[in-house]
Parts: C-alpha cells; sequence; structure tokens
C-alpha cells in the first residue's frame, strides 16, 4: 500500500513517520522549506524516553506523482481546500482518503471531491507540538489513531489491510465497527473543551476555581452532547464519563489546542469545532445558549486577526 501523508506537522508527521518506520511505503507531501528539513534532518520525534531521527520520502507538488492507495489528511480544518486540491492529482481514479481533522463538516467536501465511497472515517488523540526547528514532540501518552468504514458495512477488506498495516506501527491503532459514532463523541467533547476553555481564556482548574465555573461548564457539555444526541448519536456512558472527569477535574492545567491556539494570536478552528456544531443545534431545536457565547466571542477574535 502507497501512503501519502499531507504534511509533516504533530499530527501527520508523528502517525506517519511511525508507519514509516515500519518499513512502510510512506511519502510526505510538504511544501518546499519542509522538504529541506526533511531531506536534511530527517524526521525528529522526540517522547519523554527516546529521541528517533526518521530517514523519511519527501515530495512536493511539483514532484508528485500518482497513484497513491491511501492519503492521509492532518491538515487543520480551514486548510481544507487547498488540501483537496493538492491530493487531486495524487489519488487516481481508486485512492483512498482517510481524514484526521477535527470536527464533521470536511466530509462533505472530500466527499464531493473524491466520491463518498472512497472516503474512510477516521479521528485520533494525540497531543503534541512541532517545535520551531522541526520536531515534533510527544506531550503526553495518548496517541491513538482510529479508522473504519463510513459508507456500507461496518467491516471491509480494506480496512482490514490498514488495519494489519498500521498494527505494526509504535502507536495505538482501532478500526472501528461504528466510527461515525467515535467522531461524534469525539466533536461533542472538543466543542465542550474548546467552548469552556476559550469563552473563559482559561484552563480548567481555574475555571473549577470560579463561582458557577462548574454549573457554566456542565451546561457547556450537555449542550455538546445533546446535539449529538438530537443528531442519532448519543454519547455514551463511558465517554461522558471521561468528558466530566477531564473537564470539571480541581487543579486541572488542561486547556483546550484551540486556546493555545488563540493566545498565540493564530488561526483557529472556530467554525468547525464550534460554529458547525452549534448550528445543527439551531437546526435541530436543541439548547445551544453557552455555545452560542463562544462563538461569539470566537468570530469576535478571528476579526481582530
Amino acid at each position: 500500500m502507497r501512503i501519502l501523508v499531507l504534511g509533516a506537522g504533530a499530527t501527520g508527521g508523528y502517525f506517519g513517520g511511525r508507519l514509516a518506520q515500519t518499513g512502510a511505503d510512506v511519502s510526505f507531501l510538504v511544501r518546499e522549506r519542509r522538504a529541506a528539513q526533511l531531506r536534511a534532518n530527517g524526521l525528529v520525534i522526540q517522547t519523554p524516553k527516546d529521541r528517533d531521527h526518521l530517514p523519511v520520502t519527501v515530495v512536493t507538488a511539483a514532484d508528485l506523482q500518482g497513484d497513491y492507495d491511501l492519503a492521509i489528511l492532518s491538515c487543520k480544518a480551514y486548510d481544507l481546500e487547498s488540501a483537496i486540491a493538492a491530493l487531486q492529482p495524487a489519488l487516481g481514479q481508486t485512492g483512498l482518503v482517510m481524514p484526521l481533522l477535527n470536527g464533521l463538516a470536511h466530509y462533505t467536501p472530500l466527499a464531493q471531491a473524491f466520491g463518498a465511497e472512497r472516503v474512510l472515517g477516521g479521528l485520533c488523540h494525540l497531543s503534541a507540538v512541532l517545535e520551531s526547528e522541526g520536531d515534533i514532540r510527544l506531550l503526553g501518552p495518548l496517541h491513538r489513531l482510529t479508522f473504519g468504514e463510513r459508507q456500507g458495512a461496518p467491516q471491509s477488506d480494506r480496512c482490514a489491510t490498514l488495519a494489519t498495516l498500521l498494527a505494526k506501527a509504535a502507536f495505538d491503532s482501532h478500526y472501528s465497527p461504528d466510527i461515525s459514532q467515535d467522531s461524534w463523541e469525539k466533536f461533542a467533547f472538543l466543542a465542550a473543551a474548546a467552548g469552556i476553555t476559550c469563552l473563559l481564556r482559561a484552563p480548567v482548574g481555574a475555571i473549577m476555581a470560579t463561582e458557577g465555573g462548574q454549573a457554566l461548564t456542565v451546561r457547556m457539555i450537555e449542550e455538546c452532547e445533546g446535539i449529538a444526541a438530537a443528531s442519532g448519536h448519543p454519547v455514551r456512558e463511558s465517554a461522558q464519563a471521561m468528558t466530566r472527569r477531564t473537564l470539571l477535574a480541581t487543579g486541572s492545567p488542561f486547556t483546550a489546542s484551540m486556546l493555545r491556539d488563540l493566545r498565540a494570536g493564530g488561526r483557529i478552528e472556530a467554525w468547525q469545532i464550534i460554529g458547525d456544531l452549534r448550528e445543527r443545534g439551531l437546526a435541530l431545536g436543541v439548547p445551544v445558549d453557552t455555545l452560542s457565547l463562544a462563538w461569539c466571542q470566537l468570530q469576535a477574535y478571528e476579526a481582530q486577526h
């Protein structure tokens, strides 16, 4: 299986690098500056225990040649349009796309571009950053990639083949029989986490220390989970418990990555994580009061950056 990873940032670089480490046929589609960096230094992954230098194959748009069997799409959701254009020459008529983007809004344009039957469901749980010198640094023990069929039967030969390949890599992989449910649960959690920490510009522990912070957070969680339920994907008890452990933890330094991007003055996935979920809630008649506050706040931020 020939695999093309779009970008070599924290997400694509980590999962693609670990795959390349197994001997899999992996190439990274990157811009010229990142290509020169990777050719000179290799892909560097830092963990609390190791610092791995991995020689990797890189291509740029100028020398891209298909046909790849699978493209792993790991860009920021606001770069989706340019990512689709970059992948068009690489996948021919049969290549598959596995997005690891936040939210759910990306599936419609991907299906329009490649055909719904060629778009797998994908999501990841990873805490990693791309350092200024180009190294990828893993911030915590969680490094899981989940994938599966969005169309047709939940089990397929192509996903079974991919599962065998991913199982060889030094990260946790899961071939899900219900990737849509998994994706909705991550969407609900991510929106609640980004919504509350960005709205109050604070980590979870600081929010819990305020008068009313816990109650406001619970309202945010319940709104996000209510939209998932109204959409036909009620959040399972285990995922509900994880959300509350994470977002109601006294003294916790946890923040959503969107808050880190916001504090750095960078672009944020406001629409893809908050705006889209809020709009779905409005269409379904589900309460969206706290989501609306967060959405207004994030729009105000974007208007100034």
